[in-house]
């Protein structure tokens, strides 16, 4: 889900506007002479075969269907809008997402691009774990130079209702884990993404650690490999499907379910979307 908003929001902030040619005194205005418009919205709609969000399987492997709406302005100001399934046992019993995202885009150079901004993880189901809210609220910085994005998040809260008074001092196989907050927990990931020679396809490479203060028990590292292709059905414009293979080395003794599942074992993961 975050992979789609940062390709998104890279693509409609980086878009340059065509300049506008003079007109005959004497000709008419046409729709063609007006100014472009500062502001521009994009939306996202799509079937995946699982939510993983850094490589952790929040659908369970059943399915997601995810849908976001996008605002930027030639300023580089952007914010966002987005949601998906979650499977009950991923969160607490919660089983939607909501996704609230913004910021500021700036060219640092003629090909670097500084991004800061912010991103809500809501859950309008409001199940909590011994009393302590999933919601999360991150900052984030990020670099575009190229082809390639490194990007930094840190969570200005407890990490979805990581805390003592939910977990507190328990053994998690060879680890114990801490008694206190998770707040300044971090994310910092690479990503790059371009076009291959053959068949139109793109290809999609990430690498990413997640750090959750006081609990390091729940620290991994996550790595994907994946393609992709941009294709129209008929006259309909804006699709793209793309596979890949998602490995993580997260604890299988912190991030696995009651009945069993592992939601950090190693995936292929598949998608379809369109934007219009």
């Amino acid at each position: 889900m975050r992979t789609s908003v940062k390709i998104l929001l890279t693509c409609g902030l980086l878009g340059s506007l065509s300049a506008m040619h003079a007109m005959a005194e004497e000709a008419p205005a046409t729709v063609q002479d007006m100014p472009a418009s500062p502001h521009h919205i994009t939306t996202n709609f799509g079937f995946y075969s699982d939510y993983l969000f850094r490589g952790i399987s929040y659908a369970r492997g059943r399915g997601a269907i995810q849908a976001f709406i996008d605002y930027s302005h030639e300023s580089g100001l952007f914010l966002g809008l987005g949601a998906t399934n979650v499977h009950k046992d991923a969160i607490y019993g919660n089983t939607l997402e909501v996704d609230i995202y913004g910021g500021y885009s700036h060219a640092l150079t003629e090909e670097l691009v500084g991004t800061a901004g912010f991103l809500q993880f809501y859950y309008p189901d409001n199940e909590k774990i011994a009393g302590q809210s999933a919601n999360v609220t991150e900052l984030n910085l990020a670099l575009d130079y190229r082809h390639f994005t490194l990007k930094y998040s840190y969570s200005l809260t407890d990490w979805f209702g990581v805390n003592g008074k939910s977990y507190g001092n328990t053994l998690i196989g060879n680890h114990m884990t801490g008694d206190s907050d998770s707040k300044g927990s971090s994310y910092v990931e690479l990503n790059y993404n371009n076009a291959l020679p053959w068949y139109e396809l793109n290809v999609s490479l990430h690498v990413g650690h997640q750090a959750v203060k006081n609990y390091s028990v729940a620290d991994y590292t996550d790595v994907s490999v994946g393609v992709n292709r941009d294709f129209a059905i008929a006259d309909s414009k804006g699709w793209n499907a793309g596979v890949s293979y998602v490995y993580t080395d997260a604890n299988d003794d912190w991030y696995v379910t009651s009945s069993g599942y592992k939601t950090g074992d190693n995936k292929f993961f598949g998608y379809i979307k369109r934007t219009f």
